[in-house]
């Protein structure tokens, strides 16, 4: 097993991050923290990966007889992508209400919500 896929999903994951430490838009920062979790998609598959696997349909092959890929990782990207998809939703729609009170989607600039 090569570990590219691994090193794939650090490089993804630090893009993102990088990219949420010196974004000064909350817009932004959204889109960011969307690609560090894209970093965890290619981190489960990547786990999941067989080399020469099928899929796990037993029905045409004996059980046993070549290697099949694990459908618990794929069904755990599948909920990954949909969580995912459902918490930038609401990221959004959070800026958009931050954006219609404050006038701003800079954070700098939004000294009411400092504690």
């Amino acid at each position: 097993m090569t570990v590219l896929p691994y090193l794939v999903a650090v490089w993804i994951f630090l893009i993102g991050c990088y990219g949420l430490a010196t974004s000064r838009n909350l817009i932004h920062a959204v889109g960011c923290l969307a690609v560090c979790q894209s970093a965890t998609y290619v981190l489960l598959l990547a786990v999941g990966y067989r080399d020469g696997g099928t899929a796990p349909v037993y029905s045409d092959i004996k059980p046993g007889s070549r290697p099949v890929v694990d459908p618990v990782v794929q069904a755990l990207t599948l909920t990954d992508v949909v969580v995912g998809a459902t918490v930038t939703a609401l990221l959004l729609a959070l800026v958009m209400q931050v954006s219609k009170r404050h006038g701003t989607v800079d954070p700098d600039e939004l000294r009411e919500l400092r504690g």
